[in-house]
């Protein structure tokens, strides 16, 4: 009875201390008000013939009073009716919405005495929320239990229930990922400052050990090797698939969803995630049930797509939804302001960053972050088992500024800041969490291929091809470089000199005819991903042998072997079975090839990467891997792109995993933690450590979902945005 008697006592003293919370917040929404209604012309809050200050406070209570309200009930309605707008669009009309609420809450207002102009009412909303936000917040940070109430409530959780007879919790795990960031850079960013939070895991014992990917550096790749076991027939970010016509896209919901379906049919598991696991801002589900922002479930309409509901759950409070949206503003003018600067100041390399990159950048930067975190921390205040989380910050901003410099460290910082955040929450879950920092692959930077030899590689493989190249890239082959750059004059001279090979078209010197190719063949692809070059010849239905490739183009092969600003090329061969193709005549067969050689300057594990991709049913007839130069670190991406990744080459390779002590060691001392299917390997058996044996609940989606989804037929298009 004793126990009752304090419980109910509890109870009480809590719903005073919340109704004491709300009092406070509604007198400082008030206070707010007649401040902006003294300041602003256009906000009025007295009759005509003008009011006492006490009329004036009570009206003002009285619309501060309705604007709250509608905040907590009407919003959520709204926003829930706008889960197909995307998420971009839903950014902009935040203000917008939040201005109507208050015009709403004017209108209210017994005898018209509330009035503002629709631009007027837009900030007033937008400051009458931050203040109710940042009021609230601060009266819950003194209470554990209001706060942990507020954290579930701005994560749309409900509390769990308490069970006396519960075992003792064992630990969940988070996995956040931060795309993009190298083992290099991470290293730079804790030495700098710039991520003390980081830094102090580091320093309480956190392992930070580095790992290194497979040929195809990128997130479709690592991601799927990651979460679902087996990246195998990955090539690349794009590639065509001859036996399908189709372009396959790591970051199209279609290719999505097909390269999950074949990793479970694979595997013969559902993924990382099927054991009450959640996949936040992923390309792929990794078997979870509970969604948000995942690419291969965003083509499924109707229902059955939950991926969307974590903006709901984010944007039901208004608070949040005004913050994101001021914060994307804000991002965009920064890029703007940082593009503009590196364009007065003349630096180099530079890529184009107008047009609507901006708004991509910001809603990388800002919307997917801000989302992503609070799913994150609303899965550990509900508790669950696995998350696996994707912030793509770092990588959206080092592709058009680079790796290394201000933009990029200023990125660094807002990460640390949500980490912090969600070790923050993980302390008012109701069980222990223990968090795992992870990269899918660093970045490399370098001027673009283009830039440094003023021509692309398409224009390159259709000079070697004959067919007709733009008037600039003849001026190259005649001794005119478009730029200065590349690498000095004798790289230019290189350049040129392979370019006059192609242009020239020589004859075949075996006199052998190519009667078994079509007549008037079909023009080549030629995709890029970052500094990895597929070319594909899509009316051959197989691929093509070196010797047919010479047959039917005499001079491509040699071209782009001879070009300074690549490093090799892989090619089948009837005679050797494959082959590796570098400058001054090299040729290596894959089954013969190690880490010296034309592979040598790519590092160790070079050949392995290679031979294994070699072995893909899906692979280019043509590879093509860009220069590096290990002096400076740099590559020539074959897209618009000044850091980039997607071959070998630098600190693309080598990602990161930072684990806490309580974890056991990746790989014994001395072992190397090679390509993402490994890393799968090391992410389940630390899910075992912390919660025993797990048996898949669910392959997801099934073969029939996804099945009902493809294919989809779409005209064979280079897709840039990445």
């Amino acid at each position: 009875m004793g126990d009752g008697r304090w419980g109910g006592a509890d109870r009480w003293r809590s719903a005073g201390g919340a109704l004491g919370r709300v009092i406070v917040v509604w007198a400082v929404s008030t206070l707010t008000m007649l401040i902006l209604a003294g300041l602003l012309p256009d906000f009025e809050l007295q009759s005509a013939d003008g009011d006492t200050f006490t009329r004036t406070a009570l009206t003002a209570a009285a619309a501060a009073g309705a604007f709250g309200l509608l905040g907590a009930l009407v919003w959520p309605v709204i926003v829930r009716a706008l889960l197909l707008v995307p998420a971009l669009v839903l950014g902009l009309l935040v203000f917008f919405l939040n201005g109507s609420m208050l015009l709403v809450a004017l209108w209210l207002i017994p005898d018209g005495r509330g009035a503002a102009n629709p631009e007027t009412a837009v900030a007033v909303a937008a400051v009458m929320s931050a203040v109710a936000s940042a009021t609230s917040t601060a009266l819950a940070v003194r209470d554990d239990d209001a706060y942990r109430r507020r954290l579930y409530r701005l994560t749309g959780r409900t509390r769990p229930r308490a069970s006396h007879d519960a075992p003792e919790q064992v630990p969940g795990t988070v996995f956040l990922q931060l795309d993009g960031v190298g083992h290099h850079v991470l290293r730079d960013a804790v030495a700098d400052g710039l991520m003390p939070t980081v830094a102090s895991w580091i320093d309480a014992g956190h392992r930070l050990t580095p790992w290194r990917t497979d040929w195809s550096s990128q997130t479709g790749a690592s991601q799927l090797g990651i979460l679902h076991g087996s990246n195998e027939d990955v090539p690349a970010f794009r590639w065509y698939e001859k036996d399908t016509g189709r372009l396959m896209v790591s970051n199209r919901p279609a290719s999505a969803v097909e390269l999950q379906r074949r990793a479970v049919h694979r595997t013969g598991d559902g993924g990382l995630l099927t054991v009450d696991g959640a996949s936040r801002g992923n390309l792929f589900s990794g078997g979870a049930d509970q969604l948000a922002l995942v690419l291969s479930v965003a083509a499924r309409r109707g229902p059955r797509n939950r991926s969307r509901a974590g903006y709901f759950a984010y944007f039901s409070d208004p608070a949040n939804a005004v913050r994101t949206a001021g914060s994307l503003v804000a991002e965009c003018g920064r890029e703007i302001f940082q593009s503009t600067r590196a364009l007065l100041r003349r630096e180099t390399p530079r890529v184009s960053r107008g047009g609507t990159y901006p708004f991509v950048r910001a809603f990388a930067t800002v919307v997917e972050r801000d989302v992503v975190v609070s799913a994150v921390m609303g899965d550990m205040l509900a508790g669950r088992t696995a998350v696996y989380a994707d912030l793509v910050a770092y990588d959206e901003v080092a592709h058009h500024s680079g790796p290394h410099g201000r933009d990029t460290d200023q990125v660094l910082r807002r990460l640390d800041r949500s980490i912090a955040l969600i070790a923050t929450v993980a302390e008012h879950a109701p069980r222990p969490y223990r968090i795992v920092l992870l990269s899918d692959h660093g970045q490399s930077p370098g001027e673009t291929f283009e830039g440094a030899y003023g021509l692309t590689l398409k224009d390159l493989v259709r000079a070697g091809c004959g067919l007709p190249v733009p008037r600039r890239v003849r001026r190259i082959g005649r001794g005119r470089p478009r730029t200065e750059s590349g690498g000095g004059s004798e790289a230019r001279d290189a350049a040129r000199d392979a370019l006059r090979l192609a242009l020239h078209r020589p004859v075949d010197e075996t006199g052998e005819s190519a009667k078994e190719l079509p007549a008037r063949p079909s023009e080549p692809l030629v995709l890029a991903s970052g500094n990895l070059g597929l070319i594909s010849f899509p009316d051959v239905p197989h691929r093509m042998t070196r010797e047919e490739i010479d047959r039917r183009h005499p001079a491509l092969l040699r071209a782009l072997a001879h070009h300074p600003g690549v490093g090799f090329v892989l090619v089948a061969s009837a005679e050797h079975g494959s082959v590796v193709l570098a400058r001054d005549g090299v040729e290596v067969p894959v089954a013969e090839l190690d880490d010296g050689g034309p592979l040598a300057v790519f590092g160790p594990g070079a050949a392995r990467a290679v031979r294994r991709t070699d072995g893909f049913p899906h692979v280019a007839d043509i590879m093509v891997n860009s220069m590096y130069d290990p002096a400076t670190g740099t590559v020539h991406a074959f897209e618009e792109q000044i850091g980039s990744h997607g071959g070998l080459g630098g600190e693309q390779s080598h990602p990161f995993l930072l684990s806490p002590p309580e974890l056991s060691p990746p790989v014994g001392a001395g072992e190397e933690l090679v390509g993402a299917e490994q890393v799968h390997r090391v992410l389940r058996r630390w899910l075992r450590e912390c919660s025993g044996p797990q048996v898949p609940l669910e392959i997801s989606p099934s073969t029939g979902e996804s099945e009902s989804l493809l294919p989809v037929d779409e005209p064979v298009a280079q897709d840039k945005n990445r």
